[in-house]
């Protein structure tokens, strides 16, 4: 007995999932989507949303943002973000006015189960049939793409399944078992990131357009502390480093996230009165830091899966979405032209994704890198508080990569330095 076929198959199904299903529907396309959880389930995030999330949702259904704006028990809008250096001193960021839609915020902040649950709602319809609680133990070749193997764990022998695809999409995280098989754990290792996130009551001193704030402790460069400001009192607190420095100096990451809430002089009083509402949580974060494979024959990695983390901000949701608008467009002209051999896909997706995003990462990286220096983040932060010229140059780098790439020529510093 023959098992049963689909164009296409995704495995996962949080925004990567979600943005590739809502262009395969856009484009007619059947597939299968595989998720091992049940929603609504939580996924451990910063909780941010930037205009990369907001363009891909405007795209996929314009009615989807008036929805989200239109919600401010789940969903707080977000203008902007603040850096604050290791000297303590914190410049404002608007995010870009082009990134400002009829008027609409640019981003926003949202619990990641709220916001996956309503990206899941989305995803009924026709061309697509989702399968939850299915945990897959197995992808193999066959003669027309792939067959994948699957326990149904809702049904009560929790009996295998296997099902044949022409393309798989893996979109179920770095440590899925996409990755493992697909690109036989080709993990970048300086890539991974190590975070920790808690909920908060009670947190004080948010900006009032709600800007996310990124803290440039020195305990804990080239990583951040941050503040997340969500709808109802609430915050995301947590703290990223680089997880071979955690290792190597032996540090504990949860002591140095409540050591920064309790003694640092620019954040304690914020605390005063806050309180934890459950616990600390970890995650493991792969920033895109180098560019990686992420198609092959008759498969593509998107998101966490194909390491698209932004390697300054940490903010992955958008990439992660907008990974799975170009692996649905590119699936669509694979099954048009029935090519879904390695140098088709890695032209019409690979090629594609690094093309628009490719560089926007290195320059986060360079950034990144910089912030290794904590004597000059300080010294720049120090003369953008005395310069509004300079204040508008660093806002212009979040919206304009020619802008940022101003942070890799010595000149720039020299200019600083001599206020010209």
């Amino acid at each position: 007995m023959n098992n049963p076929s689909y164009p296409v198959i995704i495995i996962g199904c949080g925004p990567a999932a979600a943005g590739a299903s809502m262009f395969l529907s856009k484009a007619g396309v059947r597939h299968l989507i595989l998720e091992k959880d049940s929603f609504p389930r939580d996924k451990i995030c910063g909780d941010g949303c930037s205009g990369k999330t907001a363009l891909v949702l405007r795209k996929a259904n314009p009615a989807y943002l008036d929805e989200i704006f239109a919600d401010g028990e789940r969903f707080l809008p977000s203008f902007g973000v603040v850096f604050a250096a290791p000297n303590g001193k914190a410049i404002d960021i608007p995010f870009g006015t082009d990134k400002i839609v009829e008027g609409r915020p640019p981003g926003f902040t949202v619990k990641r189960e709220i916001f996956d649950h309503f990206l899941f709602s989305k995803l009924q319809g026709p061309h697509t049939t989702i399968i939850q609680r299915a945990t897959v133990t197995g992808i193999d070749t066959s003669s027309g793409g792939y067959t994948v193997t699957y326990k149904d764990n809702s049904s009560p022998d929790g009996a295998l399944q296997s099902v044949q695809c022409s393309l798989l999409i893996g979109a179920d995280g770095d440590k899925g078992i996409s990755r493992k098989k697909l690109l036989q754990q080709d993990v970048l290792s300086k890539s991974s990131f190590v975070g920790l996130r808690a909920y908060y009551d009670g947190v004080t001193g948010m900006h009032p357009q709600n800007f996310i704030e990124l803290h440039f402790l020195k305990d804990a460069l080239p990583g951040y502390f941050w503040i997340f400001p969500l709808p109802n009192g609430q915050a995301n607190i947590g703290i990223g480093m680089d997880s071979e420095l955690v290792r190597k100096k032996k540090i504990n990451l949860r002591e140095l996230m409540l050591k920064a809430i309790s003694e640092n002089p620019n954040i304690r009083h914020r605390f005063t009165h806050a309180r934890i509402t459950d616990k600390i949580y970890g995650w493991g974060l792969p920033m895109g830091v180098e560019k990686t494979r992420v198609s092959g024959d008759h498969f593509l990695m998107t998101g966490d899966a194909a390491s698209l983390i932004d390697p300054f901000t940490g903010e992955g949701i958008g990439n992660a979405l907008y990974s799975g608008m170009l692996a649905a467009e590119a699936a669509a002209k694979a099954l048009e032209h029935n090519r879904f051999d390695a140098a088709f896909l890695q032209e019409h997706y690979g090629d594609v994704l690094f093309r628009r995003i490719g560089d926007e990462l290195k320059l986060s990286y360079t950034m990144q890198r910089l912030v290794r220096y904590p004597w000059l983040f300080d010294f720049v932060v120090n003369k953008a508080h005395k310069s509004p010229a300079l204040q508008q140059t660093i806002s212009s780098m979040f919206a304009d990569l020619d802008m940022r790439a101003l942070l890799r020529k010595p000149s720039f510093y020299w200019k600083i330095l001599t206020n010209q």
